[in-house]
């Protein structure tokens, strides 16, 4: 009986950073420790040996010559969240599940930091992770009601002004029913995972991932309403690109891949039916990763909450306050009265009065 071949994990860098590309050495070393096979694109392989010292004995599998896409078990990926999205557009197609460690700045899609880098190859090496789905969306564009592009999103897709000097005018509208035409410098429409990128930043409210929902965001919509919208998971979203101004505009898929669109352009957002597989190696509340990420404040002005203040909280008796409209009535006693003088002016005229000063 043959031995079982040794399950495939793909480790993608952003190979433009150093620590990345140390990174992508270290995680490379543990996976083959940890009895994986690392695999890395070409172009990857190729930057770390010119920009890595003692790269000698660096000799991971490339993907497209020793393996498919259909022989990863999982994507590790060693960045931002831009590398997650690139990451995210490479296994477009394929089950491959992806876990990042973050080596950017917020790293809303990373499951781990750059010091959690061991435990996290121990656990892809276990397969102790789950598969979260998250939602992405179908871009398609037409002109003239002809498709000429179609393309996804993970996080947002964005219809934007190309030129600086003038506004884009735009027709927004909800399951091809025209909601408002605005002059704006673009529209955003995302998903619950994007609601924390573009979306967030023109004003978007923060969407939990597990909600089924799209979001439009206008962004410096010149308008008396301007406010973003949630729609549901299986409403389809319209933006119009109008002939007032002339203005050209562009589409931007989370930041990647990109459209022109001429005047009289229509691109309709839709939920995709294929979602992105994120491997989650904690069931981490998103209330902590938003208040991590963000560095929310959590504690009062008042300073931090000790101890002695929760205990002396817990000892005091708490007193129980009836509504007043649950209390008795109480007696009303009528105010003491006195009986004015009446004074019966009538028959009585100055000396002046005659029949002509009567109306």
């Amino acid at each position: 009986m043959s031995a079982t071949a040794p399950r495939r994990a793909l480790v993608l860098a952003h190979t433009g950073r150093q620590d990345a590309i140390a990174a992508a050495l270290q995680a490379v070393d543990m996976l083959e420790d940890a009895g994986l096979r690392a695999v890395l694109l070409d172009t990857d392989e190729a930057a770390v040996r010119e920009l890595a010292p003692g790269a000698e004995d660096f000799a991971p599998e490339i993907l497209g010559r020793d393996c498919s896409l259909a022989d990863i078990s999982i994507g590790l990926v060693l960045g931002g969240d831009g590398s997650v999205l690139r990451a995210a557009e490479l296994v477009r197609g394929s089950q491959v599940p992806l876990v990042a460690v973050n080596l950017g700045h917020v790293g809303f899609l990373a499951e781990a930091e750059r010091t959690d880098l061991q435990h996290t190859v121990e656990a892809v090496a276990g397969e102790r992770y789950t598969v979260d789905e998250r939602m992405a969306l179908d871009v398609v564009v037409k002109v003239a009601g002809r498709q000429v592009a179609r393309t996804w999103a993970l996080n947002e897709a964005s219809v934007e002004k190309s030129s600086r000097e003038r506004m884009l005018e735009v027709v927004v509208s909800v399951d091809d029913h025209a909601l408002s035409s605005y002059g704006c410098d673009g529209v955003v429409m995302a998903t619950p995972t994007g609601s924390t990128a573009y979306a967030f930043s023109g004003g978007g409210p923060v969407v939990w991932p597990g909600v089924e929902a799209l979001l439009c965001v206008p962004i410096s919509a010149h308008t008396l309403f301007s406010r973003p919208l949630v729609v549901g998971p299986a409403s389809t979203l319209t933006v119009d690109v109008l002939t007032r101004t002339n203005e050209n505009g562009v589409l931007w898929c989370d930041g990647r891949r990109t459209v022109e669109l001429p005047p009289e352009a229509r691109i309709e957002v839709s939920r995709s039916a294929e979602p992105v597989r994120l491997a989650r190696l904690s069931l981490t509340p998103f209330s902590e990763r938003l208040v991590r990420k963000f560095q929310l404040p959590t504690e009062g002005w008042r300073g931090p909450v000790t101890g002695e203040d929760r205990a002396e909280a817990t000892r005091t008796a708490v007193e129980t306050v009836e509504p007043r409209h649950a209390a008795p009535r109480p007696v009303v006693v009528p105010p003491a009265t006195a009986a004015l003088p009446v004074v019966d002016l009538r028959g009585q005229r100055g000396p002046s009065s005659s029949t002509e000063d009567r109306p």
